[in-house]
């Protein structure tokens, strides 16, 4: 059932404030219980409802908090896809971002991804998807070679993937005020379309093999 969140309270705004550059253990603790039920408890409830909008996207975690200040600052969350597969969520100051992201790939994830790429048929298709996302105002990036893996000749029509050893499509999706409102649930859903033909292809060619 739709409609647990309702939007972050403009105050979230304010915790993530007072959060900013070294704050000192004694400030955090202080934001701790309003940072809970301002900032994190909404990324809870809005994972919830993209759930029950798409049972795919039914496996997320929304982070707790770290030593590091990142971790107080920023509200990140994951819906698990596939392995290393996932789409990542990210509140702060700067609004809210997403991504969709194969990265820390397990032993003989990249091959199984070079080999797909290699593939004229599954090659071409990720080409596409990835101009595709592109287009849309993803940036595109990951952990990429200086030059094509040792089989693959410098040449490859497809060189510039075949570099990749993480793969992620990213971009904020704003800060605006209907953060504050349910309209989140559709701007996410939204971008979770603009992505789901990329990361199904992921899926289905990234294998997992240990």
């Amino acid at each position: 059932m739709r409609g647990q969140f309702t939007g972050w309270p403009e105050q979230a705004m304010d915790v993530l404030w007072q959060l900013q550059g070294e704050p000192p253990r004694a400030v955090r603790e202080h934001c701790r219980a309003d940072r809970e039920r301002l900032v994190r408890q909404p990324m809870i409830a809005l994972l919830g409802d993209i759930a029950d909008a798409d049972p795919r996207y039914e496996d997320f975690s929304v982070w707790h908090y770290r030593t590091g200040s990142w971790w107080w600052q920023n509200q990140s969350a994951v819906i698990r896809l596939g392995r290393k597969i996932e789409i990542g969520l990210r509140f702060s100051l700067d609004g809210l971002r997403i991504q969709g992201a194969w990265w820390y790939p397990d032993p003989g994830q990249v091959d199984s991804f070079r080999r797909a790429v290699a593939s004229e048929r599954s090659g071409r298709e990720l080409t596409a998807l990835v101009e595709d996302v592109r287009g849309k105002g993803y940036d595109i990036s990951g952990d990429v070679m200086k030059r094509p893996p040792r089989g693959y000749p410098a040449d490859h029509p497809r060189a510039a993937l075949l570099r990749h050893r993480s793969l992620v499509a990213a971009r904020t999706l704003g800060c605006e005020e209907w953060l504050h409102t349910p309209e989140a649930v559709d701007r996410v859903l939204a971008a979770t379309a603009d992505l789901d033909a990329l990361m199904t292809w992921l899926v289905h060619h990234v294998k997992r093999t240990a």
